[in-house]
């Protein structure tokens, strides 16, 4: 299943996997220049939507990987 991605994800006292943490790594926090901390920080949402929403991805066919999970709220009414 393709991975997905919260904002309190880097924030896990458990270190998370080597993938993730270099998707984190390369796409978001040193995938660009940022002019301060706090620049970097307020990035991340937007990332975070593209990457899980927007970002084909092979295992799924093309799809963002948001595709593959059926308990999204507000997905169902």
């Amino acid at each position: 299943m393709a991975a997905t991605f919260a904002p309190g994800d880097i924030a896990r006292s458990v270190p998370p996997s080597q993938a993730r943490t270099s998707t984190l790594a390369d796409g978001w926090a040193l995938g660009r220049f940022y002019s301060s901390e706090s620049a970097r920080r307020k990035a991340l949402p937007a990332w975070l939507h593209h990457y899980n929403h927007h970002r084909p991805h092979t295992a799924t066919g093309g799809k963002p990987p948001i595709t593959r999970l059926t308990n999204v709220p507000g997905q169902y009414s």
